[in-house]
């Protein structure tokens, strides 16, 4: 696993697995909004942001979760695993709510300075009027992905425990292994 596309819906846990991963494996971790967002909320032109998300596609080793369509199939071109995270809607609603609650007036880690957390009826209705469309283009990208592509799909908090289990225990596994080799 050297670059990882994760895919999902605003409060689907992107951005908090990638850094599990990152963490875990020792990967770059790159967020979409950091690309798609400038200081203030202003968003970056269309240009820009997809000359910079090539730019990270282009690297050897990511973990890159997060949007822009437009870069979808380039991403997964390069990518040598596939996650979509597609959580219950109503799950996805309250991670956002708390999350804007928790954070509220200040800038989060995946986003850019001075893009301070708040509550937007613009950003609700996006996850509203997007809900089935997103979650569309996320399942055509399984599609799209070719035979050496490893692909997850994860549906639950329990689904995502797992799979952060077996990272640790491949993990753990390749310790163990340098271990015995430098043991003999």
């Amino acid at each position: 696993m050297k670059r990882v596309m994760i895919v999902g819906q605003p409060g689907g846990g992107k951005s908090w697995l990638a850094r599990a991963i990152g963490a875990r494996t020792g990967l770059p971790v790159h967020h979409m909004d950091m690309i798609h967002w400038m200081p203030g909320w202003v968003e970056r032109p269309q240009p820009q942001k997809i000359d910079m998300a090539r730019a990270v596609e282009d690297s050897d080793a990511w973990v890159f979760e997060g949007g822009l369509s437009s870069t979808y199939y380039s991403r997964l071109a390069r990518a040598d695993t596939l996650i979509v995270l597609d959580m219950p809607f109503l799950l996805r609603c309250w991670r956002v709510f708390t999350r804007t609650l928790r954070d509220y007036g200040r800038s989060r880690a995946d986003l850019p300075p001075d893009c301070p957390e708040q509550f937007s009826a613009e950003f609700w209705h996006f996850i509203w009027t997007t809900r089935n469309t997103n979650r569309a283009r996320m399942y055509a990208l399984i599609d799209k992905a070719d035979r050496q592509t490893t692909v997850h799909v994860l549906k639950s908090r329990r689904d995502v425990a797992r799979f952060l289990k077996t990272l640790d225990a491949a993990q753990t596994s390749g310790q163990e292994s340098a271990h015995a080799a430098l043991s003999h």
